[in-house]
């Protein structure tokens, strides 16, 4: 058979192999495919549904008068190897715990680096001075409402090289419940996240 045919033959699959793949969409509650040994947003979904099942079996946020706490997103650390946009985690849990309707959260206590969530509710307390506006619409003195409890959490990572040449990742999110008036502990929990692969695959 000639180059030329052989090219012929050969031609369908050199395109097929080098057309782009198509865009689709997927149900991520449902996909399970292997993303790597890194912490993705299924990890984060997980970790976040179980620890809030686990706080609101727990009853540590059943307020003996009746009624919600104020809770306030206090800082979740990031002690592994990779880099971690912790919002979507944390965002994940505030939106189950405010669904349970337990509890509401506070967002203009200063929480991190970047200062309050929601610093308008700073901003519009600066119109008391304005003659521009109607000072029965300006929030008053003594309005806000302190948080009650502050919750806080951490990730942590730990490597382990295995005989068959594999590797085995466990990651390890820690979430603590702390009463503000007390400084004590109400609740804490410790969810794992353990992922086996091969030996060369990077972890971050």
């Amino acid at each position: 058979m000639s180059k030329l045919k052989y090219l012929a033959l050969a031609l369908p699959f050199i395109l097929g192999a080098c057309a782009p793949m198509q865009t689709t969409l997927i149900d991520p509650r449902a996909d399970r495919s292997a993303i790597g040994m890194g912490l993705d947003s299924r990890d984060f979904d997980q970790a976040a549904s179980k620890v809030v099942k686990d706080m609101l079996r727990s009853g540590a946020l059943d307020k003996p008068q009746g009624g919600r706490y104020v809770l306030v997103m206090s800082r979740v650390s990031n002690d592994t190897m990779q880099r971690i946009d912790t919002d979507q985690l944390i965002k994940n849990i505030r939106v189950a715990l405010l669904n349970s309707g337990k509890v509401v959260f506070t967002t203009a206590i200063v929480n991190s680096a970047r200062g309050a969530e929601d610093n308008m509710s700073m901003q519009v307390r600066q119109l008391r001075a304005s003659q521009e506006f109607n000072q029965a619409n300006v929030a008053k003195q003594g309005q806000m409402v302190a948080p009650e409890l502050s919750l806080s959490g951490k990730f942590l990572q730990n490597n382990n090289r295995l005989g068959d040449g594999s590797q085995r990742v466990d990651y390890s999110f820690q979430l603590t419940l702390t009463d503000l008036r007390t400084g004590l502990a109400f609740w804490e929990g410790n969810e794992p996240i353990s992922k086996l692969g091969p030996g060369q695959t990077v972890a971050w």
